[in-house]
């Protein structure tokens, strides 16, 4: 899925403890009664990890019509991360794919040397109300898996992970943590969870990545007594051990991102990465000259390059 390009996020100016090196603020977009918020990348901080574009869909609520509707687009370089809170969006590729994802799901698509999908509601769904509440994330590739065959692979919610213990919740969504591993293979070390935290409980955060980051999503987080609300994106420093905490009376929910550092910076130009200049070059005239397979079923909108 792919927003406005200018929406570039804000370091953040919260009092941030020691042990966050940086506070990311992602700055918001409405779109027509849908929010956007860009975690990644931002003015200061490119990646965490592979980690290098998040973005917060929603919370939404559409009424009849509207909502969410992305024409077929290419990528090149990445692989792309869709794990929804709330809501269903139906996705197809160039591949052949065709299925929707719900909340506790996840799809992950690489796109390698070239891929194409689009990201649209099930026109039954328009007739009534509903909402939308998730994270879309593109993780970057090794420069020796830049361009891979793409693949795409859907991951129902019965098949990630999930560790419980007194009031606290882990799902695995990517990698291995606290003993569990996802069945999902990365190109690169690459961790992903969605944690949940009763009130007053607390998590240690793993010091053995080398880049860490939090991404609060529901409640108040404590972290070494600083607190933190919703929609902010918290950096750590290597090898620091970290503990958050639900603070207050509700529950808390967060992301925990991050894995080894990428192989050098990346080129961002529209939707495609690579540590290439010339081949982000060279996917804008293939674009241009329709030169990418088509999504079966959705041939009928081109997007034009911006």
């Amino acid at each position: 899925m792919t927003w406005m390009p200018d929406l570039d996020p804000t370091p953040g100016d919260a009092g941030a403890c020691d042990l966050i090196d940086m506070v990311i603020v992602p700055r918001a977009r409405d779109l027509g009664g849908f929010e956007v918020r860009r975690a990644l990348p931002s003015p200061k901080r490119q990646m965490v990890g592979p980690f290098i574009f998040f973005d917060q869909m929603g919370p939404a609520e559409f009424l009849t019509g509207g909502g969410i509707d992305v024409r077929p687009h290419p990528h090149i370089g990445l692989a792309t991360l869709t794990y929804l809170f709330d809501g269903e969006i139906h996705h197809r590729d160039s591949l052949g794919s065709d299925l929707a994802i719900r909340p506790g799901e996840l799809n992950w698509m690489t796109a390698g040397s070239g891929i194409v999908h689009s990201e649209r509601e099930d026109p039954a769904r328009k007739v009534a109300p509903r909402k939308l509440f998730g994270i879309q994330s593109w993780v970057a590739l090794p420069k020796d898996k830049e361009e891979t065959a793409p693949a795409f692979e859907h991951v129902g919610s019965d098949a990630l992970p999930i560790l419980r213990d007194d009031g606290v919740e882990v799902r695995v969504i990517a990698g291995s943590l606290y003993g569990a591993s996802s069945p999902i293979a990365t190109a690169s070390e690459t961790i992903y969870a969605d944690v949940t935290l009763a009130p007053g409980k607390s998590l240690p955060i793993d010091a053995g990545h080398e880049e860490r980051a939090i991404y609060t999503v529901e409640g108040t987080l404590d972290i070494s007594g600083d607190r933190f609300e919703p929609g902010n994106l918290l950096v750590f420093r290597p090898g620091d051990r970290i503990t958050a905490t639900a603070s207050g009376t509700r529950p808390v929910r967060f992301l925990l991102l991050g894995g080894e550092p990428m192989d050098g910076p990346r080129h961002i130009w529209w939707n495609f990465v690579s540590s290439s200049k010339e081949r982000i070059q060279q996917a804008k005239e293939d674009w241009k000259r329709k030169r990418f397979d088509t999504v079966p079923g959705d041939e009928e909108d081109f997007i034009p390059l911006p």
